[in-house]
């Protein structure tokens, strides 16, 4: 998909990109530079992050000479 930006520098997110990350209007984004592209991270509240790392390995091999 491809997007232009304006003459105010802003860029649109394409309708599909949008309906499957489900980002609304007024919802804020982090922008980041990446080497020589851009990247954009959609930021959640912190209510909905809760139990995202559920069933996440935790388990921490550490060498004999650590313990």
């Amino acid at each position: 998909m491809f997007t232009k930006v304006s003459q105010n520098y802003r860029v649109q997110i394409p309708r599909d990109i949008r309906n499957s990350l489900k980002i609304n209007a007024g919802q804020e984004v982090q922008i980041i530079q990446f080497l020589d592209r851009i990247e954009t991270i959609q930021l959640k509240p912190t209510n909905e992050m809760i139990g995202f790392l559920k069933g996440m390995d935790t388990e921490i091999v550490r060498d004999e000479y650590r313990l």
